[in-house]
């Protein structure tokens, strides 16, 4: 019955992704000749911005630009980074981390025009608190007849806006680390994982965005620093094959190793199904997150959600595909994936304490995924079923992670990744519709900004 199930999952994944992907490619293509190249001439000004020199209290919205960003960024810099990038190498090569840059380089771009409209296309309910976010700019900005595709992205995102991945892992993750204690083999310990999980995330989650904002703010700022350092110290320590690595990882993505089932395509499609995990542009998550943004501005909050995919993507996700192909240059015999492979690879080039210590930054970054998703998970069902849907979302979505903790991998990934390739199609199709747009309005802003 489970292989039958999982059998189902791979061929609606391959399916969605097949067509997905050139959908996601094409429109940052797009987006970034459009642009005329935004992300690059104006990531400073982007920088000026989050660092707060255009802040104003009075503005309409719930988050500072910096909580803002660290809201998608809790969702992106985590398993997806640290697990995400292991499981493409294994499936897809070294070449799968050139493809996840191609989809950030792009995805900055992509990013900009998302969150740009969904700042400007935003609803304020009666309470006075605005919402953005794909399904939003699809109602007040496109024909009645395209709604149908609001109503699409939420189903979907009801189901890519769940933890799965994250907590799966994390599950993971302790069994590695405490794999000397036999517990821990047993399904008991997921159970006794599962129900923790569930009631330190209760915990954050019961008093809303703020109270979300206020743990991602503090807890990605200071963990990204520690994984950079801890991999900076691997990087200096093996400066000699860099690189080699690199010249293997761009040879690798357009010549794959005969180990590669599948080859050229298979690189592919795992480079940017991860890439798309990673940083989500394109996804319509990010838009969710940056919609609630203090700004009279648009354009402001497009240009601070472009560096989401340079930090989670072009930075941690590098960072950690190096670690990878540093310590298991021969990724076949290596008999294991995922998160596990990240640890085991940390571990192995600067000791089990390390590798502690990588277990503690995991941690922190799962945590903060599972009460960031909550944020974009409860907008999806908010949108379809109303504000009073929040007495029971709370316990379905606590419910989901006990079921993540519990289920294997290959099911877990095939969900979310199908998930999100739905998520992106009304997400890209809304945005190339109204890039025009979001060009009216940035070539006001920079005139604006030009003049003062």
């Amino acid at each position: 019955m489970e292989s039958s199930i999982l059998n189902l999952s791979n061929q609606i994944v391959n399916f969605v992704w097949g067509n997905v992907l050139w959908l996601v490619l094409g429109a940052g293509i797009i987006f970034t000749i459009y642009c005329r190249f935004v992300p690059f001439r104006y990531l400073w000004h982007g920088i000026q911005i989050l660092r707060g020199k255009y802040d104003n209290e009075n503005d309409p919205g719930q988050l500072s630009h910096f909580k803002a960003l660290s809201t998608a960024l809790a969702s992106t810099i985590g398993m997806g980074n640290l697990a995400g990038v292991a499981v493409a190498i294994t499936a897809g090569g070294p070449g799968a981390l050139f493809w996840m840059w191609v989809t950030a380089i792009l995805g900055m771009s992509t990013k900009f025009f998302t969150c740009t409209l969904a700042v400007l296309f935003r609803q304020k309910d009666k309470d006075g608190v605005v919402h953005g976010g794909p399904m939003y700019v699809i109602t007040e900005a496109l024909p009645k007849n395209m709604h149908f595709l609001a109503t699409w992205f939420a189903l979907a995102g009801c189901i890519g806006c769940l933890p799965l991945f994250q907590v799966n892992q994390l599950v993971s993750l302790l069994q590695t680390q405490l794999s000397a204690i036999s517990y821990t083999q047993t399904a008991y310990f997921n159970v006794v994982i599962g129900l923790l999980l569930v009631l330190l995330t209760w915990i954050v989650i019961k008093d809303g965005l703020k109270s979300i904002a206020n743990v991602t703010s503090k807890l990605v700022p200071m963990m990204v620093v520690v994984y950079f350092g801890i991999g900076m110290i691997i990087l200096i320590q093996n400066i000699s094959v860099i690189p080699s690595i690199f010249s293997l990882i761009i040879s690798s993505a357009f010549n794959p190793s005969a180990t590669i089932s599948g080859g050229l395509a298979v690189v592919l499609i795992q480079g940017i199904k991860r890439g798309a995990f990673s940083n989500e542009a394109g996804i319509g998550t990010e838009a969710l997150a940056h919609g609630a943004a203090k700004t009279k501005e648009p354009i402001r909050e497009g240009l601070v959600a472009m560096i989401g995919p340079l930090l989670d993507t072009l930075i941690i996700c590098t960072l950690t595909g190096l670690i990878i192909l540093i310590a298991v240059p021969e990724l076949s015999q290596s008999g294991i994936t995922g998160i596990a492979l990240t640890s085991s690879a940390i571990a192995t080039l600067l000791g089990e304490l390390f590798g502690w210590i990588f277990f503690v930054v995991v941690l922190a970054f799962s945590f903060s995924t599972l009460v960031g998703y909550s944020f974009y998970s409860f907008k999806c069902v908010r949108f379809l079923a109303g504000e009073k849907s929040r007495s029971w979302f709370l316990p379905l979505y606590l419910a989901m992670i006990f079921l993540a903790a519990i289920t294997s991998l290959d099911l877990v990934l095939n969900i979310v990744d199908s998930a999100f390739g739905l998520m992106a199609i009304p997400t890209l199709i809304s945005t190339l519709w109204l890039s025009p747009k979001v060009m009216n309005e940035a070539n006001r802003y920079f005139k604006k900004i030009k003049l003062n």
